[in-house]
Parts: structure tokens; C-alpha cells; sequence
């Protein structure tokens, strides 16, 4: 499994000029290639190599290393980026801090020492400082790492190391899942009864968004600075909550010997329908991303973490299995129509309760095939 392990790196102003130099003139370079890709169409990284790596070399005075970086990050763009850009359908252009990849042959951490050897324009910089908690630095020390981005980012130097950490045996989920209901009003509610309430969240982004009006309407040079220090802001604040979550519901599972069911909520935003004040909130919050921690989290502690369809899972009574749309009159009350029935409880451990059978009915279906599939070989 691999992992992205961020850390600052502390040089000196020397080592900086450095740096930002080899950001800028690489990014020159790609700018280059990639005025050849277009004129030429040319977007395989071995045949754009073989047409712009000797003037790269000559023109930009790269090492070799730095030259092919160039060369593949033009390649990847046009082969496998947006849309917009995909093989040539507009012409790509590189800013002068754009990330740039590095591997075992143009860099090396030193994770004991809290120190980087890299290469640049200027030539190899050794004993980098680097700042990182003793976790990363752990991780860093026993696990292979691989490409490496150097990010320049509001007057700061960053490294993002794709580390490859060994997955934890699967529990199989013997005891059942556990149930996870995602929304705006609580951020996450689970099977057992937890309920993480996204009102702290939500006042956040409210005094935010209006704090940005304001200064947007202001337009001063003080108001502009200060939109600038505040951005991304909110989404750092957003990210540490999705982290706290996920962590907790990674934790109770492996604990209870459980796996996780979440709803595939890919699309939402473009098939829910709403109204003009809860847009903002529906586009500001990210499910993917709490998706995607608790799914790596999971694969770390060994919990199985499964997608499940969230169809009809606000309108179906957990008990009865009964769909109708009027079980749900209220924003947090859900009440059974089905005579039968008459469950009454909250709408988001109801809809909870259901993710969590549907979670376990695919694992049932996923490993009777695994099984069936077995025996045939």
C-alpha cells in the first residue's frame, strides 16, 4: 500500500535559491518540451525523449535525471491528465513552481539525521534540513519509498514521499460491519448509535464564507493579504476532521472485530438536488476524502472497508425493509409507514443500520464467489 508522508524541509537561504532556481528552470524546460509535444504531436514519453532530451540537456543545463523528469511530467500530461489537455486537445503550459518528481537517483532522506541530499542546478545539496514527526520519520526509515514531489507553496519547501507500507492481514469481519451514514447536518453517524455532529464544522465555514465576502467587497491591498493568509484555511480544518473520524471508526472496528460499510457517495453533488443555501454546504464538504482515510486507515489496522449503494437508504426502514418516502417526514426523525412495523427512531442511525446490512450482504456475495472460484480451480 502506498502512503504520501509530508515534510517541510528547513534549508538554508543559500539552499533555497537553490531550490527555487531548479523549480524554475525545470519548469522552463517543460514549458519547452511541451511546446514541441504540441507542434510535433508527439505524447509518448519514449519518442518525446528521443526528440527534446539533447536539447533539454543543452539549452536549460539539467543533469540527466532532471532532463527525463522534465520529459516524463510533459508525457504524463498530455497522456493521462485532465480532459482539457489529454492527448493535445489544448496546449499545456507549466507554472514556475510547479512540483517536480525526484527518485533514489537525484535525492536521498536521511530520516535518523532529519536531513536530504538532492540534486539541483546548482549541484547536489547535502544536509537539508527537514522537519517531521517521529512517526514519519519511522515510516520513512523502514519502508522503501519511491518518487518524491518537491513542492514550493506560499514561501515554503515541501517534499511528498510516496512511501510503500506492508498491509495488516484482514480480519474478515466475523463479528458483522459497522455502518457508517454520511451528511451535512452530522458528518458521520454509525450502526452502534455514534453521531459526529458537523454543527462546529458548519458554523466554521459559515464565519468564513462571510468573512470572505466582506473582504472580497472590500478589495484593499490589507483585505487582499489577509484572503491570502486565511486560504486553505478552512480546507486544513476540514481535512484534520475527516482525519479524527476516520481514525475513530478504524478503531472501534478493529476493536469489535468488525469491518466498515460507507456509502459510494461518488456523484453526489451532481445528482442531489438542492436548494441555493445548502449548495454551499454541499459542495464544501468533502465525502471522498473521509471515504478514502478511512479506507486507508482500515487497510493499515486490517478492518475491510467496503462501498456499499447508498440508494434508498434514508427511506428504508432497517426493520421491516420497507421503502417509502413518507418514513422520512423529517430531517432527523425516521417513522416506519409499514403498520407492521411502526419503527421510530433517528433517521441517521436508521439509514446507518441499513449500510451496515448491505455491507455485510456484499461481503457474503464477494466471498462466496472467492470461494466458488476456489473450488472450480
Amino acid at each position: 500500500m502506498k502512503l504520501i508522508v509530508q515534510i517541510r524541509l528547513n534549508p538554508t537561504k543559500d539552499q533555497l535559491d537553490a531550490l527555487v532556481n531548479t523549480l524554475r528552470t525545470v519548469n522552463a524546460a517543460c514549458n519547452h518540451v511541451s511546446d514541441i509535444a504540441f507542434s510535433r504531436k508527439i505524447w509518448r514519453n519514449y519518442d518525446l525523449r528521443a526528440v527534446t532530451y539533447g536539447d533539454v540537456r543543452a539549452r536549460f543545463g539539467l543533469q540527466s535525471q532532471l532532463a527525463q523528469s522534465a520529459i516524463k511530467k510533459v508525457a504524463d500530461a498530455y497522456g493521462s491528465g485532465d480532459k482539457k489537455h489529454r492527448h493535445g486537445n489544448a496546449h499545456r503550459q507549466f507554472r514556475w513552481n510547479s512540483a517536480i518528481a525526484f527518485d533514489a537517483r537525484n535525492m536521498k532522506i536521511f530520516p535518523t539525521e532529519r536531513t536530504v541530499a538532492i540534486s539541483t542546478i546548482a549541484g547536489r545539496l547535502t544536509g537539508i534540513r527537514m522537519a517531521c514527526a517521529d512517526w514519519q520519520a519511522d515510516m520513512l526509515a523502514n519502508n522503501r519509498f519511491g518518487e518524491t514531489d518537491l513542492v514550493y507553496r506560499d514561501g515554503a519547501v515541501y517534499l511528498f514521499v510516496s512511501v510503500d507500507v506492508p498491509e495488516t492481514e484482514c480480519n474478515q469481519a466475523r463479528n458483522g460491519f459497522l455502518g457508517v451514514d454520511m451528511g451535512i447536518v452530522n458528518i458521520a453517524a454509525t450502526s452502534d448509535g455514534t453521531v459526529y455532529s458537523g454543527t462546529h464544522l458548519n458554523h466554521v465555514r459559515n464565519k468564513n464564507l462571510r468573512l470572505r465576502r466582506k473582504l472580497q467587497q472590500k478589495g484593499t491591498k490589507s483585505a487582499k493579504r489577509l484572503l491570502k493568509k486565511r486560504s486553505g484555511r478552512e480546507a486544513r480544518f476540514a481535512r484534520d476532521v475527516n482525519h479524527c473520524i476516520s481514525k475513530k471508526l478504524v478503531t472501534e472496528a478493529e476493536r469489535t472485530g468488525r469491518g466498515i460499510a460507507i456509502e459510494d457517495l461518488e456523484g453526489i453533488r451532481a445528482r442531489a438536488r438542492s436548494r441555493k443555501p445548502q449548495r454551499v454546504a454541499l459542495n464544501s464538504w468533502s465525502f471522498h476524502q473521509l471515504g478514502q482515510f478511512t479506507l486507508y486507515k482500515g487497510r493499515r489496522a486490517g478492518v475491510p472497508v467496503i462501498y456499499v449503494d447508498p440508494a434508498y437508504t434514508s427511506q428504508q426502514c432497517s426493520h421491516c425493509g420497507n421503502i417509502d418516502k413518507n418514513n422520512r417526514k423529517q430531517q432527523a426523525k425516521f417513522a416506519c409507514t409499514n403498520p407492521d412495523c411502526g419503527l421510530v427512531e433517528h433517521a441517521d442511525l436508521n439509514a446507518a443500520r441499513n449500510i451496515a446490512n448491505r455491507g455485510a450482504q456484499g461481503w457474503a456475495v464477494s466471498h462466496a464467489a472467492t470461494r466458488g472460484s476456489d473450488l472450480a480451480a
